[in-house]
């Protein structure tokens, strides 16, 4: 049985020119999704490795290394998508109050998302629940600084915005008018908990990501908060524990794809076709985390193994390289606050790490200096 359209359209005249903006029509979908052998093959794969993706933490002695950088690669991929020109180790180095490579506003920017981010996550953990009210929580501190600082951030849109085109008599998608963005919205913030019925987590995450791109809330920053509402929804489910699944470089690899599905969506009601998409992207995103997560595991290992060799400098070197599992780039007055090390202690650990192989000075300056731990950087830049 055929759906048709996912929503309507709202026909008014702005600007001296008929428009066509697009309404969702409330979530779940009806009739309801159907049992297609490729959707339930894709939804398989994606929940099995979303399984090994929340076991994670018994490969690293201490997730929270890994999270830390992970979160930032991922906001990184997310504003890249945005048209940031802001690398990890931008980022890193700009957290260091060090010259990025790039721009100040982008790394600025992408700082900004780093913090909405984790305020999300950390709002979901407290028991808060997903609601409008957090979501522009997270677009405020995501817009606070960079170019998004001037379109209102924390608040829903009051005018209209578009996808393409010059103006929204020529855009190639119109969201719902802003008169119609409070209604939209808390439709979607009652799907998200459960009314009127209950929705398994993965389809609930792919669903709503869908309807919050389509409804488009925000005059700027739409994309960015709707990939991190996946996460802050799988984490609200419990189908996470913690926040290792980002899908934002799967959606930037297969971009055209990706918009051609939500059209599909919006046109035709083609959820299964969606959410073959989606589910393909949590599992690939979860393997590719699992493995991340491996990979700087053995690294760690092997690594502390070879510090264990350098002698009297070993201890001191040890609490200098467990601090570069969650910064792989720092400066030597940074890892004197992190280690609790004083700086001559700190400097010999490095220079005895760097004649092992294991970090490299990158500015070649003789003050000031920003040590790279370049194995655990290939590795998530990879």
């Amino acid at each position: 049985m055929k759906r048709g359209m996912a929503g309507s359209y709202d026909i008014r005249r702005l600007g001296g020119e008929l428009v066509k903006a697009f309404v969702p029509l409330p979530l779940p979908p009806k009739p309801p999704l159907r049992e297609v052998p490729s959707l339930r093959e894709a939804m398989d794969q994606a929940l099995v490795a979303l399984g090994r993706l929340d076991s994670v933490g018994t490969l690293l002695p201490d997730a929270s290394l890994f999270l830390y950088t992970y979160v930032r690669k991922e906001a990184v991929l997310s504003s890249q998508i945005e048209g940031t020109q802001s690398s990890l180790s931008d980022l890193l180095l700009y957290e260091l109050e060090q010259a990025p490579g790039v721009p100040m506003g982008d790394a600025a920017e992408v700082s900004c998302a780093v913090a909405a981010i984790e305020h999300g996550l950390r709002r979901v953990r407290s028991g808060f629940p997903i609601t409008g009210r957090l979501l522009r929580e997270v677009h405020g501190k995501m817009l606070s600084r960079g170019r998004g600082k001037n379109k209102a951030p924390g608040e829903f849109r009051r005018s209209q915005n578009w996808i393409g085109g010059t103006r929204p008599g020529n855009a190639h998608f119109v969201p719902p008018p802003h008169g119609r963005v409070p209604e939209c919205m808390a439709a979607l913030e009652r799907f998200l908990h459960d009314m009127p019925l209950r929705t398994a987590p993965l389809l609930k995450a792919g669903m709503a990501h869908v309807q919050f791109e389509t409804i488009h809330p925000f005059l700027d920053g739409n994309g960015r908060v709707g990939r991190s509402l996946i996460t802050l929804i799988l984490c609200a489910e419990g189908v996470l524990r913690a926040p290792l699944l980002y899908v934002s470089l799967f959606l930037k690899q297969h971009r055209k794809e990706y918009y051609a599905l939500l059209d599909r969506v919006r046109i035709e009601g083609d959820w299964e076709r969606w959410m073959v998409f989606f589910a393909t992207a949590v599992a690939e995103a979860a393997g590719s985390a699992v493995e991340t997560a491996r990979a700087l595991n053995g690294l760690f290992v092997r690594d502390r193994e070879r510090i264990g060799l350098l002698g009297r400098v070993a201890g001191s070197a040890l609490r200098v390289h467990h601090e570069m599992q969650r910064r792989p780039l720092a400066t030597i007055p940074a890892l004197e606050k992190m280690t609790g090390l004083t700086a001559p202690a700190v400097t010999k650990a490095l220079v005895a790490m760097e004649r092992a192989a294991i970090v490299r000075e990158t500015t070649g300056r003789r003050r000031n200096r920003v040590y790279a731990y370049s194995a655990h950087l290939k590795l998530l830049n990879a």
